[in-house]
């Protein structure tokens, strides 16, 4: 080979593995970069530590205002709640599907509303992440209430373009908040059909948003 041949050669292969190492770098920082898992749930954790703080004065209407971007930025919500419904959701039309997610989401942050009302001193503490294969992970947290007492909450998290996102809640490290909507949504389904799933989701937003 003429040596102007290999130069060229030689050249096009340190261009090559550039590119490949820029790739690997962009890959790892998408995966690890400034919203990684822990940063992800931490910036969750205390956004409703400022909402609890503000409980009173922002009134119910006014958390669920404030709550619903956070939750839209930390959770899959149409993810979650197509999960939560499981089989019978590629039988729904698109619109229909819609109006699932619709529900599902006033319903979500409506509850996030009535139960973080108030800061008394908890606490809200990332104590470990696992892999969960093939591209999940898990972060296991504490929330210590103000009389000590403490409660597990794990988060499985995927990432969604450059974001990780919530897909499922676990109390206690065991009990799925989507298996446990799932029970509940199937037999909905069932007795009546998505129109009866959908109404029931917005009673449940309604009575939470009523003080219910």
């Amino acid at each position: 080979m003429p040596l102007s041949s290999r130069s060229t050669c030689r050249r096009f292969a340190a261009v090559l593995a550039l590119a490949a190492l820029a790739a690997l770098a962009f890959t790892r920082a998408s995966a690890q970069g400034a919203d990684s898992p822990t940063a992800h749930i931490d910036g969750l954790h205390r956004a409703l530590i400022q909402v609890m703080k503000q409980g009173k004065q922002l009134g119910l209407k006014g958390r669920y205002d404030k709550l619903a971007p956070v939750l839209f930025k930390a959770y899959d919500v149409p993810l979650m709640a197509r999960i939560a419904v499981g089989a019978s959701w590629d039988s729904m039309p698109p619109s229909q599907q819609a109006r699932v997610v619709d529900a599902f989401s006033r319903m979500m942050v409506a509850t996030y509303a009535s139960r973080f009302d108030e800061f008394s001193g908890e606490r809200f503490e990332i104590l470990q992440t696992l892999e969960q294969p093939p591209a999940s992970k898990i972060i296991k947290t504490r929330v210590t209430q103000s009389n000590g007492k403490a409660v597990s909450l794990s988060y499985l998290v995927r990432l969604v373009g450059a974001e990780w996102k919530v897909v499922d809640v676990f109390l206690n490290g065991t009990i799925s908040e989507l298996a446990s909507r799932r029970a509940e949504f199937t037999a909905i389904l069932k007795s009546g059909g998505p129109d009866a799933l959908i109404v029931s989701l917005r009673q449940q937003g309604d009575k939470l948003l009523a003080g219910g």
